[in-house]
């Protein structure tokens, strides 16, 4: 169940951070995806810290922080190869 929070909340969290800085935008689509992917980790990298927010409320951190920041860094990627 934390897994799937984990996971659509990265989602939202590529999207919000791709509306809050669209220069690194990739369109809903790919920041959705990257968004999963980045909440995927970010939930996993939490729980291997050690870190505990509370279950639920720390998949919802884990997965949104996760999710804007991998979709930034690969917005940051794909913007310095476009150069």
């Amino acid at each position: 169940m934390e897994l799937i929070i984990s996971l659509l909340t990265g989602a939202l969290g590529g999207n919000l951070a791709g509306a809050l800085l669209k220069k690194f935008s990739m369109g809903t689509l790919w920041n959705s995806v990257v968004g999963i992917l980045g909440g995927g980790l970010g939930g996993q990298l939490l729980g291997m810290l050690g870190i505990d927010l509370g279950g639920i409320l720390g998949s919802i951190a884990g997965g949104g922080v996760g999710g804007g920041v991998l979709m930034v860094i690969i917005g940051l990627i794909k913007n310095a190869m476009s150069k």
